[in-house]
């Protein structure tokens, strides 16, 4: 019996990363997994090796998020797929960084499209059938730039995205309290993932700077998140409700 078993867990984003981590293991944790991507074929390569790993997980890919009928479709399909609902995991996103003074605006609507506008469609497209449930958590992906700025590399339109997803979620907390819906955040530090590797390995790069400063002397991996993601979206977690649990090593704490 694992901490998740008999639940039904939607997690967006699973083709690789953090998301394809999360697929793993939650399934791992007894729960049925319904996952998408944009990526056709890593969404089914992730949903090969839940089952190689005894899990059960079905996925729809490719499907953009970021608009009210995509997140519908996913949402439905899910539904049609295993019944209902128990456990939303707003992890996927994107997002462009550079220079503030000149960033082109596409690359800040680019950026609040996939990293705002996501969980925000995905949650309204599953909280009916949430409600219909008796209830359930949703688990938004905040970060610690939502908190403070980032000295490495300018982020504005990440730092704000992502400081949307914390207001939204501590006002979704308050619209679930009479339906049993519990939304909490989790904020990641600097995650090694495909997306982030080059810039890790860059040897020109502040790789060695922010291992220095976080306190447990290393970035994180996506299992890093996948854990306490699990852990936020059981039973065990009953009482844990509106809250933003960084997962950072420490780094954030270093701020100051």
């Amino acid at each position: 019996m694992g901490r998740l078993t008999g639940k039904t867990a939607f997690i967006s984003g699973t083709g690789a990363g953090i998301g394809r981590a999360a697929a793993l293991v939650f399934a791992a944790e007894g729960a049925r997994v319904f996952g998408c991507d944009i990526d056709e074929a890593s969404a089914a390569e992730t949903v090969a090796l839940v089952e190689k790993a005894g899990g059960e997980m079905r996925s729809l890919a490719p499907v953009d998020l970021a608009t009210a009928e995509g997140a519908g479709r996913w949402i439905e399909a899910g539904i049609e797929a295993f019944g209902g609902i128990d456990i939303l995991y707003n992890n996927a996103s994107a997002l462009r960084n550079g220079p503030f003074e000149s960033m082109p605006a596409e690359d800040w609507y680019f950026t609040i499209r996939n990293e705002l506008d996501i969980p925000y469609f995905c949650t309204q497209a599953a909280w009916p059938h949430l409600i219909a449930r008796g209830g359930g958590a949703v688990l938004n992906v905040a970060s610690v730039a939502a908190v403070r700025g980032a000295p490495f590399m300018p982020m504005v339109p990440h730092g704000a995205a992502k400081g949307g997803v914390l207001a939204m979620s501590k006002h979704l907390c308050a619209a679930g309290a009479s339906h049993n819906i519990r939304v909490n955040t989790v904020a990641p530090g600097m995650i090694r993932t495909s997306a982030t590797a080059p810039f890790l390995d860059d040897p020109d790069g502040p790789k060695e700077q922010l291992e220095a400063r976080i306190p447990v002397g290393r970035v994180g991996v996506p299992e890093d998140i996948a854990q306490v993601a699990a852990f936020l979206c059981s039973d065990e977690a009953a009482f844990v409700n509106g809250a933003n649990l960084m997962v950072d090593g420490g780094d954030s704490a270093m701020a100051g």
